[in-house]
């Protein structure tokens, strides 16, 4: 009977007792308590190594999209980038810059066109405008006419009412000089977009 007794008493409490809780049953080792939470430790900084990674090229995926300016352009750009053409973004297809020259009696702006870049269709109402191109290749193009070539020292005189688009070859940047010609009730009518099909039958 002792000897029976001493096994019972060996016996774990958790297996005598049919009460306790299934997890009672699992007896986990100190070591291995600390082995799993370095396991998941490792996972965790794992996902996180991944979404800074994810970061950081979606980053410079951005970066590369932005075109870096030639340097024979950028000395032929005499009046300047500026920055980016925010406002008038949504009539444009590419990226464009605006440098505003003057405000007051006549205003004037430095516009800047990446390669592709162009504006939509639009119409100047009773003031029309003057386009001074400065520097790199592009195009002038009315409705109904055959697009225009243009490259540094070109003037372009838009008459008012006329529809047109102007902007940059595929293969160059452009800068002009757009000044307003001031007219009592000027306004500008923006219109649909330069198909892809219209733009890649130019040079």
């Amino acid at each position: 009977v002792g000897s029976e007794m001493c096994i019972r008493d060996r016996t774990p409490l958790y297996r005598q007792n049919k009460k306790f809780p299934r997890s009672a049953n699992k007896k986990i080792r100190p070591e291995t308590e600390i082995y799993e939470r370095g396991v998941k430790h490792m996972k965790t900084r794992k996902l996180l190594l991944a979404l800074c990674a994810f970061i950081i090229m979606g980053g410079n995926a951005v970066m590369a999209q932005e075109q870096t300016i030639p340097e024979k352009f950028a000395k032929e750009n005499i009046f300047g980038l500026g920055e980016k053409n925010v406002a008038y973004q949504q009539y444009f297809i590419g990226q464009s810059y605006l440098n505003p020259l003057t405000k007051e009696r006549v205003g004037t702006a430095n516009v800047t066109f990446e390669p592709g870049c162009r504006n939509n269709w639009h119409i100047h109402h009773k003031g029309g405008q003057i386009l001074l191109v400065t520097a790199g290749r592009g195009y002038y193009q009315e409705w109904g006419k055959p697009a225009q070539e243009l490259k540094p020292g070109d003037v372009v005189n838009i008459a008012p009412e006329v529809k047109h688009w102007h902007g940059a070859a595929p293969d160059s940047w452009f800068a002009h000089i757009a000044i307003e010609v001031p007219a009592e009730g000027s306004s500008n009518e923006w219109l649909e977009p330069v198909t892809d099909e219209e733009y890649s039958k130019l040079k």
